[in-house]
């Protein structure tokens, strides 16, 4: 797979190969497209053309000096899409969805619709949650996939974890009055024990003008991995299907359009 700079920085890139409608997968933190290219790709390339990139300091992407922001990630991400040159489909998990839905928010004109999957808008969002360190008994595991692929080699796992670590106890930091300024729709979606709170998830989904909502049961912070076929299905449905949906007994919908 090829190498573009963006804003800069030599990123390593998945270029649609067709044209046509294109789906953009932005991948969690600690992690890599290939995640995503793997579970969902298959499903969602037979009827979008994908295309994805790793992250500064994720993946096949080197990393800078500089700690991680979604700020950053958000105008990496924006820098992908004008480089694309065509409007797309975001789908963002974990970390991604946070960065995709910054996206969605700063450059509407980027993006026909956004999934947003586990996403949380501010840190304080989360379940308390056992820290992960270079201290923790699957760093060294961890360590040794991230060498597979880090052009900055095994040694550099620990300044990833600790920087991500840094970004999550402290970003993001939107409010539900910022969220009400979405003109893209969007699909909130997240396992029943995800990662969020439940009623972070549910504040997310009711400040978004005609966004749509996805609780996935029996499901995790993996829901993608845990029910690829039908996390697929719902995400192909929402970026198909109508975008304000129409059923037979509307409530917040209706409260929603009258406002």
């Amino acid at each position: 797979m090829p190498r573009v700079p963006l804003n800069g920085h030599p990123t390593w890139v998945v270029l649609p190969k067709k044209k046509g409608k294109t789906v953009v997968l932005l991948h969690g933190g600690l992690s890599s497209s290939a995640s995503l290219l793997r579970g969902l790709g298959p499903r969602l390339s037979k009827r979008f053309a994908l295309a994805a990139f790793d992250r500064r300091g994720h993946g096949r992407t080197a990393d800078t000096d500089a700690p991680f922001s979604y700020d950053d990630m958000a105008l990496e991400t924006i820098a992908f899409l004008e480089l694309l040159n065509r409007r797309v489909y975001l789908l963002g998990h974990s970390d991604g969805a946070n960065v995709a839905l910054l996206v969605a928010l700063q450059r509407p004109d980027l993006v026909h619709r956004v999934a947003l999957v586990g996403a949380n808008y501010h840190f304080e969002g989360l379940m308390p949650m056992e820290e992960f360190t270079p201290q923790s008994p699957g760093f060294e595991q961890f360590a040794l996939e991230f060498a597979t692929r880090s052009p900055d080699g095994i040694d550099h796992a620990g300044v990833v974890v600790e920087k991500s670590l840094r970004l999550i106890t402290t970003q993001p930091t939107l409010s539900v009055e910022d969220l009400r300024a979405m003109s893209v729709p969007a699909l909130v979606m997240a396992g029943d024990d995800d990662v969020a709170r439940l009623s972070h998830t549910v504040s997310l989904y009711e400040a978004m003008p005609g966004a749509q909502l996805a609780i996935v049961p029996g499901t995790s912070h993996a829901v993608l991995k845990e029910r690829p076929k039908e996390s697929a299905a719902l995400i192909e449905e929402f970026f198909l299907g109508p975008a304000q949906p129409v059923t037979q007994y509307p409530i917040r919908r209706a409260k929603k359009s009258r406002e």
